[in-house]
């Protein structure tokens, strides 16, 4: 068995990091970053009960003393290209998950650069005085184990599971600390006494499927565990990319849902196109005021990275959740398009025949950029803000 080779680095709370960071006045202070709807809170703000997603009013009234700032996107770009640059120098593997996480892989260099604890201490170490920003890391066997270790080393920690210590660490877990189990998983879990991941474990293979399905039994089974044969991939191409819209407890009518939706499609579209990617599944994401999520998906027969027939299938997948909105109010608004692959070598210009106006437009964005030409339902209304990601 291969020790604990594996790390998972975790910004802490990023967004508010990269203000207190350059702020003085907020270090220690309860901290929103956005001011409508809650994009990011400090650990001091979460403390209180504010929670990324609610609506800045809900955020103010549970922590009044907290300062609210407005994102600044370029800056907390530029903080995770420096944190990369500090991931890359550490191990040749590395592979990211968002702009503010990573897996890194350290199994090959025991020689060179220590023992994988001695490797992640450096390297927080690093990260604070080179960028200024605390990070949380988990080192274990496995990727799944790894993250879960770093949740729970969370905030500024380190956390190393040696493979001695695996069950003792996981066992004793609540359930949702496994990938794919969210309230509606645990709820039917708790139906049947099961509340933490040992009692997962000692269910057997067959009637945790009977019970949550084929597919998530056997997968939470494995994770259950500590199974979990993915290595830490490089150079790997996003399987999915994806956009939301927090839209906080006030009523929006159907106009401006649409209007956002269309503002959703023609964003992930474009970063498609650029990507040279084509998507074949559209999920419709959802949150509502209580709480709850729904999804609603889509598969086209063919792949593709047009904006017209993806918006027709997110209408589509709009409309047919409509009784749920009407029922518990909306308060996210997302779409993510998944089963991506790549196009092949596509020019991106203006086609030289005549096209549907749709395919213009397209084409034209692409050329000339976003903000070159627009749908006139767009003009003034707000867009929301689009967060930094790793590269398509």
């Amino acid at each position: 068995m291969k020790g604990a080779t594996i790390l998972h680095a975790d910004l802490d709370a990023f967004y508010a990091s990269v203000e207190q960071r350059d702020d003085r006045r907020l270090r220690g202070r309860p901290v929103i970053v956005g001011g409508g709807v809650v994009l990011a809170a400090s650990y001091e703000a979460r403390a209180f009960g504010v929670r990324t997603a609610m609506s800045g009013g809900r955020a103010r009234a549970l922590c009044p003393q907290a300062r609210v700032v407005p994102p600044r996107m370029e800056a907390y770009s530029a903080a995770s290209k420096a944190v990369f640059e500090v991931f890359r120098d550490t191990t040749p593997l590395v592979e990211g998950l968002s702009i503010d996480e990573a897996f890194l892989d350290v199994g090959g260099l025991r020689e060179i650069s220590g023992e994988p604890r001695e490797i992640a201490e450096r390297l927080r170490r690093r990260v604070l005085e080179e960028v200024g920003l605390p990070i949380t890391v988990g080192v274990a066997r496995t990727k799944f184990l790894a993250k879960v270790a770093s949740g729970v080393a969370k905030p500024d920690g380190l956390l190393v599971v040696e493979p001695a210590q695996e069950t003792a660490f996981l066992h004793p877990l609540p359930v949702g600390r496994l990938w794919g189990v969210g309230p509606v998983t645990a709820d039917r879990l708790k139906r049947y006494g099961i509340t933490t991941v040992g009692e997962v474990a000692a269910v057997p293979e067959a009637s945790l499927a009977a019970i949550l399905g084929r597919s998530t039994g056997l997968h939470l089974h494995a994770l259950a565990h500590n199974r979990d044969p993915r290595v830490v991939r490089t150079g790997v191409r996003r399987r999915s990319m994806g956009a939301q819209r927090a839209l906080g407890r006030r009523d929006r009518g159907e106009a401006e849902l649409d209007a956002m939706l269309l503002g959703l499609v023609d964003r992930l579209t474009r970063r498609l196109r650029s990507a040279h990617r084509l998507c074949r599944t559209v999920t419709l994401r959802l949150r509502f005021a209580d709480y709850t999520k729904a999804t609603r998906s889509h598969s086209f027969a063919q792949p593709t990275a047009e904006t017209q027939p993806i918006l027709d299938a997110a209408r589509h997948l709009r409309r047919e959740a409509a009784l749920l909105v009407a029922d518990r109010g909306l308060t996210l608004l997302g779409l993510a398009l998944g089963n991506l692959s790549d196009d092949g070598a596509v020019q991106l210009s203006l086609p030289l025949t005549p096209a549907a106006p749709d395919t213009t437009l397209d084409r034209v964005k692409d050329r000339f950029g976003s903000t070159a030409i627009t749908r006139a339902v767009l003009l003034g209304r707000d867009q929301g803000v689009t967060v930094p990601h790793l590269p398509d």
